[in-house]
C-alpha cells in the first residue's frame, strides 16, 4: 500500500483539499447516530436475532416445494393493496428475507421467481401481541407453463430495455470483481471497444458520458484514463441512451453512456474497495466507493487511482507520394507511456422535511501522463537520399479537473411527484503539454532542436430550472438553461540557438487563443403510459453564441445559430415479457476545445496536428428500431438508420513544398450507417451462463479533401462472447472472446483485431471478500495497430506494436448491510452538448 498511497501523492490536484474539507464537515456527525439507529454496542449492532426494531417485522426463507432447496434471488414484494408496493428485496443466499420497521397494517407477500408459480401470503400485523412474524420455510412450486403476462423476475435480468434506454446490471454480472468499467464496456449493449480502448456508442465515438445523471470532470477531460481506474464492483449499472428525451442537451451524435454508481442504503453505510495489479502494461491500481446515510444526511463518496504504463514498443510509419516530384518516407522508432491517474467524487444531500431537498456534489480528478521516444526518418526520391535525422522526444501531459453543484428540488403536497429544481454547477479543467524534441545525424535538414508548450484552460457555468408535473397519466417535464464556456490556450514554439545555448520563442509560431461560447436552452416532454403502450415525445430548442479571438494575430471568428431538436421514442409491451421499442432523434455535435485549437503539434517533424477554430456544428437524423425478450435469458435485437450533415473529419493534406502531411478538421463530411445490433444472455443450466454482443454495420462517407470529393465506405463490427461456469466452494470461471471489424473514416481505414481473455474468480467470504485472477491474450504478446490513409498525391500506412498479452490480479471487499437509496434531486444540471475531447 506504500506504493498505492505514494502514486496517489503523485497525481492528485490541490483541490484535492476542498473535497476533503467537504467531507470532514460531515464526518463528526458520522460518531453521532440519528434518532432510532444502530449504536455500536448496543442489542442492534448485534447479531440478527438481537435486532430491535421500532416498528413490526417479517421474515422467512424461501424452498423449492420438490427439492428443499432454498432459493435466491427470488423476489419479495411487501403490498398493502393489490397495486401498492411498501416495499421489495430479493431472497439471500440462504434463501432468507427480512422486512423492518413495519407500520401495524394488513400485508400481502407475493413471491416471484423465473421458473416458479407466484405465491401470495397474507400476514397481519394489526395485533399488537404478534408484531414481530416468522413465516419459517415458505415453499414455491416450479412452473409448468409460460408466464401469460409481464411480470418482475426474480433473477435479476443483466439486460433491462425502457422507452428510451437499455442497462446493463453490473451487480448481476460476477466479472465485474475482475475487470474495470472501461473493460466491462465491450459487453454493454450498443457498446464497443476498439485497439485502443476507445470506446463507440452504435460505431460512433462522439457521444456523452454521465456519472448519475449528471456531468462530472472525472469523465470530461478523459474518460479512458478515470474508467481504466474505476473498478467495476463500484457500479451499479451503465445505462445507454440510445433515444435521449429532449430534457438532455443536443450534443452527442450517439447518444448518452449514464454510469450509476449510487447504492441502495437506509441509515448505516456500506462500500466496496478493489485493490488490483497489471502487468506487463498497466500497473497497480485501488478504487472503490462509500455510501451512508445518517437521519436526513446522505452521502456517497467514489475515488480511484491506477498506475498504467506500456513499455517501449516499435512502430513503423511508410507515406509514398505521387505526382511531380515522387517521394518515400521511412520512419521506425519506439515509445514507452507512464501514465497516473486519481479521482474522487462526492455527493451529500440533506432531506429538509418531506417536501424539500437539498443536495451538492464536489469531483476533483488528476493526471500526470509521461512519454518517451526515439524515432530515424528517411526521405527518398527515386532512390536519392531527400533528407534523413533521428529524433529523441520527450514529453509531459499533466491535467487537473474539478467540478461542484448545488441543487434544491421542491415537491408539493397536492402531488409529491410534482417537482420543482433549480440547479447551479461550476466545472473547470487545466491540462499542460510539453514536448521536447532534439534531432541529430541530420542530412539536408536544418530545423533547429525545439520545444513546444500547450497551456489550455476550460471553465464553465450552467443555471438551470427544471419542472416535472404529473396528470394522471400523463407525465409533462419542462426547463430552461443558461450555459456560459470560456476556452482559452496559450500555445508556444520555442527554438534552440547553438550561439546562446538557449531556447528562444517563435512568435510567428505561437499564438494565445480565447473561445466563449454561450448556450440558451429550453424544453418541454410529455410521456403517456396505457395498457401495453409508452409514448415519450419532445423537443428542445437551442441558441448558441460563439465568440473566438486569436490575441496574439488580433483576428477573431464570431458564430451564432439556432436548433430545434425533436425526439420521439415508442415502446409496445408484447405477451412473455417481450416489447418493441420505436425511437427517432435529431442531435447535434459542437466541436470542442481540442477540435477548434489552432495548437499545431510538431512532435513529428514530418507530421502536423491542428485545430480548426472555423468548425461549424455537425447534425445527425437517428431511427432506431429493436425487439427485447426476458423470459429464462434476455435477448436485444436492434436495427437503425443514422444519416450525418456537415460531419467534423479529421483531414489529413500533403503539402509537397515542405513535404509535410498536416491533419487537421473540417465540416467536410456527409455519411449514412446502416446497423444490427444483437444482445443475449441466457443461463445454460444453473451454474453456466452465456452471453453474446454483436454490432453489424455498412457505413459510407462522402467529403472534400483539398478541393477533390473523397468517398470511402466498408462493413464494420464488433461481436463480443462470455460464458461463465460456478464450480462448488464458491469458485467461478469466464472466458471471453473479442473481435473488432475494420475502421472505415474519410481517407482510410484501421485493421480487425481478436482477443481473448480467462478469468477466475473466488468467494473467500460469501458475497464479502472475493479474490480474481485473469489473463488476456495468452497466445499472443503484442498486438499490431495498422491505420492506412489516403488523400490527393499521397498514400500512407503506420504500424504499432503493444503489449497484448497481460496478467491482472485483483481483491474485491464488500462491506455494509442496506435497504433503501439515499434520497437524490431527480432533477439537476447536465451538460450533454460538448463533444468529449482527448479520448
Amino acid at each position: 500500500m506504500k506504493t498505492l498511497f505514494q502514486l496517489l501523492m503523485s497525481i492528485l490536484i490541490p483541490g484535492l483539499v476542498c473535497c476533503q474539507y467537504s467531507f470532514a464537515q460531515v464526518a463528526p456527525g458520522a460518531g453521532t447516530p440519528a434518532a432510532g439507529s444502530p449504536v455500536a454496542g448496543s442489542p442492534a449492532a448485534g447479531t440478527p436475532a438481537a435486532t430491535v426494531s421500532a416498528g413490526g417485522s417479517i421474515k422467512g426463507i424461501v424452498a423449492d416445494s420438490a427439492t428443499g432447496k432454498v432459493l435466491d434471488f427470488i423476489t419479495v414484494n411487501l403490498m398493502k393493496d393489490k397495486s401498492t408496493a411498501v416495499k421489495a428485496d430479493f431472497s439471500k443466499a440462504d434463501g432468507s428475507f427480512t422486512f423492518q420497521s413495519l407500520k401495524p397494517m394488513k400485508y400481502a407477500l407475493v413471491l416471484v421467481g423465473v421458473g416458479y408459480k407466484n405465491k401470495t401470503i397474507d400476514v397481519d400485523l394489526t395485533d399488537n401481541t404478534r408484531r414481530h412474524v416468522d413465516l419459517g420455510n415458505i415453499t414455491i412450486s416450479q412452473q409448468a407453463v409460460g408466464l401469460k403476462e409481464v411480470t418482475v423476475t426474480a433473477l435479476k435480468p443483466i439486460v433491462k430495455q425502457e422507452v428510451d434506454r437499455i442497462s446493463y446490471d453490473l451487480e448481476a454480472d460476477p466479472e465485474s470483481k475482475v475487470y474495470s468499467v472501461l473493460e466491462m464496456m465491450r459487453k454493454v449493449p450498443y457498446l464497443s471497444l476498439d485497439a485502443e480502448d476507445n470506446i463507440s456508442l452504435k460505431g460512433n465515438t462522439d457521444f456523452k458520458i454521465l456519472i448519475n445523471g449528471k456531468p462530472s470532470s472525472m469523465v470530461e477531460r478523459s474518460y479512458k484514463d478515470v474508467l481504466r481506474s474505476m473498478p467495476a464492483s463500484s457500479i451499479v449499472r451503465i445505462e445507454v441512451i440510445t433515444t435521449p428525451p429532449a430534457k438532455y442537451d443536443a450534443e452527442g451524435l450517439a447518444g448518452i453512456i449514464n454510469i450509476i454508481t449510487n447504492k441502495k442504503i437506509d441509515n448505516g453505510y456500506n462500500g466496496t474497495l478493489n485493490v488490483s495489479e497489471r502487468f506487463p502494461t498497466g500497473g497497480p491500481g485501488v478504487g472503490g466507493s462509500l455510501s451512508a446515510q445518517l437521519g436526513k444526511i446522505g452521502m456517497s463518496l467514489n475515488a480511484g487511482l491506477n498506475q498504467y504504463k506500456n513499455p517501449a514498443t516499435q512502430s513503423i510509419t511508410n507515406r509514398t507520394t505521387t505526382g511531380t516530384n515522387p517521394t518515400e518516407l521511412d520512419q521506425r522508432g519506439w515509445t514507452e507511456i507512464n501514465n497516473k491517474n486519481g479521482y474522487i467524487g462526492y455527493e451529500i444531500t440533506y432531506e429538509v422535511d418531506t417536501l424539500n431537498l437539498l443536495s451538492a456534489q464536489l469531483n476533483v480528478n488528476g493526471g500526470r501522463n509521461s512519454q518517451n521516444g526515439y524515432q530515424s526518418s528517411l526521405l527518398n526520391a527515386d532512390k536519392e537520399i531527400l533528407e534523413r535525422y533521428n529524433v529523441t522526444s520527450n514529453s509531459s501531459d499533466r491535467g487537473n479537473g474539478r467540478d461542484a453543484a448545488v441543487n434544491y428540488q421542491k415537491s408539493f403536497k397536492a402531488d409529491k411527484n410534482r417537482l420543482l429544481t433549480f440547479s447551479y454547477r461550476y466545472y473547470g479543467y487545466d491540462n499542460k503539454q510539453n514536448g521536447n524534441i532534439g534531432i541529430s545525424d541530420r542530412i539536408n535538414y536544418t530545423r533547429p532542436d525545439y520545444r513546444q508548450v500547450n497551456d489550455q484552460s476550460f471553465s464553465e457555468q450552467t443555471f438551470q430550472v427544471d419542472l416535472v408535473y404529473p396528470v394522471k397519466k400523463l407525465n409533462i417535464e419542462a426547463g430552461l438553461k443558461g450555459i456560459m464556456r470560456d476556452n482559452k490556450s496559450d500555445f508556444q514554439y520555442l527554438v534552440f540557438d547553438s550561439e546562446t545555448h538557449s531556447y528562444t520563442l517563435d512568435a510567428a509560431m505561437s499564438n494565445k487563443y480565447n473561445n466563449t461560447q454561450k448556450v440558451f436552452g429550453a424544453y418541454n416532454t410529455y410521456s403517456y403510459n396505457f395498457k401495453n403502450w409508452g409514448v415519450k415525445a419532445g423537443a428542445r430548442v437551442e441558441q448558441t453564441i460563439i465568440d473566438a479571438d486569436f490575441i496574439s494575430t488580433d483576428s477573431k471568428v464570431k458564430q451564432n445559430y439556432f436548433n430545434l431538436i425533436p425526439s420521439v421514442s415508442v415502446n409496445r409491451k408484447l405477451k412473455n415479457n417481450a416489447g418493441i421499442n420505436f425511437g427517432f432523434s435529431q442531435r447535434i455535435q459542437r466541436p470542442g476545445i481540442w477540435q477548434l485549437n489552432p495548437f499545431v503539434d510538431r512532435s513529428n517533424p514530418s507530421f502536423e496536428r491542428t485545430g480548426n477554430p472555423d468548425l461549424r456544428p455537425a447534425y445527425v437524423n437517428d431511427l432506431q428500431l429493436s425487439y427485447n425478450k426476458a423470459k429464462k435469458g434476455n435477448i436485444n435485437f436492434g436495427v437503425g438508420y443514422t444519416h450525418f450533415k456537415d460531419l467534423i473529419f479529421q483531414i489529413a493534406v500533403y503539402n509537397p513544398e515542405t513535404q509535410i502531411t498536416r491533419t487537421s478538421y473540417g465540416n467536410t463530411g456527409r455519411a449514412r450507417l446502416i446497423s444490427g445490433n444483437l444482445n443475449a444472455n441466457y443461463p445454460i443450466t444453473k451454474k453456466w451462463n452465456f452471453s453474446t454482443n454483436l454490432r453489424i454495420a455498412h457505413g459510407k462517407v462522402t467529403g472534400m479533401v483539398n478541393g477533390i470529393e473523397t468517398t470511402n465506405s466498408g462493413v464494420m463490427y464488433q461481436f463480443s462472447l462470455s460464458t461463465g461456469y460456478k464450480l462448488p466452494k464458491d469458485w467461478r470461471v469466464n472466458a471471453n472472446l473479442n473481435a473488432n471489424g475494420p475502421g472505415v473514416n474519410l481517407q482510410g481505414t484501421t485493421n480487425s483485431i481478436q482477443s481473448t481473455s480467462f478469468s477466475v474468480n473466488k468467494d473467500v467470504v460469501k458475497d464479502k471478500l472475493s479474490l480474481s485472477a485473469a489473463v488476456s491474450n495468452p497466445f499472443t504478446k503484442f498486438r499490431r495497430f495498422h491505420n492506412s490513409t489516403f488523400g490527393p498525391d499521397f498514400d500512407q500506412f503506420s504500424d504499432r506494436w503493444s503489449y497484448f498479452r497481460s496478467f491482472n490480479f485483483s481483491l474485491n471487499y464488500k462491506f455494509g448491510k442496506l435497504k433503501d437509496g439515499i434520497k437524490k434531486n431527480k432533477r439537476g444540471i447536465r451538460n450533454d452538448d460538448v463533444q468529449n475531447g482527448g479520448n
